[in-house]
């Protein structure tokens, strides 16, 4: 990732309190970390991601919950769930898509519930709509949200955008895919040339933008009620000179010797007055609440003279130990191990077999932990060491 510049942040204490018996009850509940290997990707790739489920996994346990690991390696889920039951188990669903089925993930929060299973994150229906960008634009408009000038195109053809520069997005892809710096465009030919281009090659429409040529902020935020923001991270493009490359693309995010990754910095929390800080936290709970994500998400925002204007809403945003919302909630104090643990404290809020232990004294038994549970990850070779999975 790009460098970061830290700076400390206050912690918000409301929302700490608001947790504390919740987190009383979760730990007492064994958790399923459930996560997708895909047989097609390479040796190093899988063992990354397996990599990356245990240093969650292994902080979490040093908060006290138990965890155990399950990999899915093929799009029957229903199979792979088998041998646990929904009742004795919460599901932390870091599962981003069934092996094999692109555009899956809400696929995954389905047969969780199908299967009545307790999971952290949102539910099917708000995960599908935020790979329709077109639909998220209009409900951030209906919420009275500001987002910048846009437009679907379904043919290159297509006439009646007269902003410029603009930015081409493909309207159903999450993480940068197809973000280029060939997305910016200054003249209606570039327009239409990037338009056939994304149609051509992702045979899905393009998304049209007013690009918005200013830092960009990536704002974690945390619960339901109440909604905590996490410091926002801010991505500085001004040693770039090319106004082209002020973009959060895939270069910036995953590859190391490029420019765009040298010379992106990101600064948490973001260089903003208190003013500025309280009206993007506005802004961003509104966008929260408008897409209807639970538990976590994160909004990613730019700022031009001034206004703040919401780019896309992510549920289930990457929670990787240095993704953004991990870094963000590490300033806020919080370490690993305690952001998986509000998650899961979060979710652990819709388990029925915990409502009665929420509201026991702490002396109270609290349901079952691991006894019994099969172990799901013992395939996957021997756990790496503590040395290991520590930051």
């Amino acid at each position: 990732m790009a460098r970061m510049s830290v700076k400390n942040t206050p912690i918000d204490a409301p929302y700490r309190r608001a947790e504390r018996k919740n987190r009383r009850g979760s730990g007492k509940l064994p958790v399923v970390l459930l996560y997708g290997i895909d047989p097609s990707w390479t040796p190093e790739e899988q063992q990354e991601v397996i990599r990356q489920s245990r240093r969650l996994g292994f902080a979490m346990r040093r908060r006290g919950h138990s965890v155990r690991f399950l990999p899915v390696s093929h799009p029957n889920l229903r199979s792979v769930l088998a041998a646990y039951e929904p009742h004795r188990v919460v599901i932390f669903n870091w599962c981003e898509e069934l092996p094999g089925r692109r555009r899956s993930e809400h696929k995954v929060a389905e047969t969780l519930e199908s299967l009545r299973f307790i999971y952290t994150g949102s539910p099917p229906q708000v995960i599908r709509l935020s790979y329709d960008k077109g639909r998220v634009k209009r409900i951030l408009e209906a919420h009275g949200v500001p987002t910048p000038r846009w437009k679907l195109f379904r043919s290159p053809e297509e006439e009646g955008w007269d902003c410029y520069p603009a930015i081409v997005k493909l309207a159903r892809e999450h993480c940068s895919i197809g973000v280029d710096s060939g997305a910016v465009v200054f003249t209606p030919a570039q327009l239409r040339q990037r338009v056939e281009y994304v149609i051509n090659t992702y045979r899905q429409p393009a998304l049209v933008e007013d690009f918005i040529d200013g830092p960009e902020y990536h704002v974690p935020l945390l619960g339901n009620d109440p909604i905590e923001m996490l410091p926002p991270v801010e991505r500085d493009f001004s040693a770039l000179e090319d106004p082209a490359k002020h973009i959060c693309s895939y270069k910036a995010k995953f590859v190391p010797d490029s420019e765009e990754y040298q010379k992106i910095t990101s600064y948490v929390p973001a260089r903003l007055s208190a003013e500025q800080m309280a009206q993007l936290e506005e802004i961003c709970k509104k966008a929260y609440r408008a897409v209807g994500c639970r538990d976590y998400g994160r909004i990613d925002v730019r700022m031009r003279d001034g206004q703040f204007y919401v780019l896309d809403v992510n549920p289930n945003a990457d929670i990787s130990h240095d993704a953004s919302l991990a870094v963000a909630a590490e300033k806020a104090g919080y370490c690993y191990g305690e952001l998986g643990s509000r998650l899961v404290a979060l979710a652990a809020q819709r388990h029925p077999a915990l409502q009665s232990v929420l509201k026991r004294p702490p002396e109270a038994p609290a349901p079952e932990g691991l006894a019994g549970l099969p172990e799901a990850n013992a395939s996957l070779g021997h756990p790496l060491t503590p040395s290991e999975v520590i930051p």
